[in-house]
């Protein structure tokens, strides 16, 4: 008798979980293509084939969908190759990590997009974005400084580590919209490129 009933828990409870799962993947796609603003709940719904009372139950609102979304992208852009390297095989992981986009459009997408509307502080994802980069920012420094504790390449001061941080985000950021504009653009090649570039100029610092 335990067993059945515990069966009947675990079965709807990882139907839930799957219809979670889908609602999330649809709504990347919708705030990705449209932002936030132009990405309605009506028409992530009429997407996914259910109705707007079934997202408010899975997600409360809107901006909860969103923080959903945001999370999803964050954990799979996390999982993305870069969790088991350090120092400069960080960087130059990095064009890998670039062109795996080209297989999954539309997260690139929504970061792009919801990146540039939460600039505004009023934004329903602006803490998590700032949140974000700060993180980015901090990740990005401390396997450089890592780099140079061990001799890999040239001492750097604290303000050039950061300076370095901010222009290799800048560039993936970057080289990310113009493969959204371009899709001929060599995400690869490019990426590695700069990366090996930097790579050799702070060596000779």
């Amino acid at each position: 008798m335990p067993e059945s009933t515990q069966t009947k828990t675990r079965g709807p409870y990882r139907t839930g979980v799957r219809r979670r799962e889908q609602l999330i993947v649809i709504a990347m796609d919708v705030f990705g293509e449209h932002g936030f603003a132009g990405g309605s709940l009506r028409t992530i719904a009429e997407q996914a084939g259910v109705n707007h009372a079934t997202l408010i139950q899975h997600f409360g609102s809107k901006e909860g969908l969103l923080t959903a979304v945001l999370e999803e992208w964050d954990r799979r852009t996390v999982e993305n190759g870069l969790t088991d390297v350090s120092g400069l095989d960080y960087f130059r992981r990095l064009p890998e990590v670039m062109a795996a986009h080209e297989n999954n459009r539309g997260l690139l997408e929504l970061f792009t997009t919801i990146a540039a509307e939460a600039s505004n502080p009023t934004h329903p994802a602006h803490a998590f974005i700032t949140q974000r980069y700060t993180s980015n920012l901090a990740t990005l420094a401390a396997h450089l400084g890592e780099a140079a504790r061990i001799g890999d390449i040239a001492s750097l001061s604290p303000a050039q580590i950061e300076i370095e941080a901010r222009l290799l985000t800048g560039m993936l950021d970057g080289i990310g919209l113009q493969w959204l504009l371009d899709p001929t653009t060599d995400i690869r090649a490019t990426v590695a490129t700069y990366v090996e570039r930097a790579i050799a100029s702070w060596e000779g610092q």
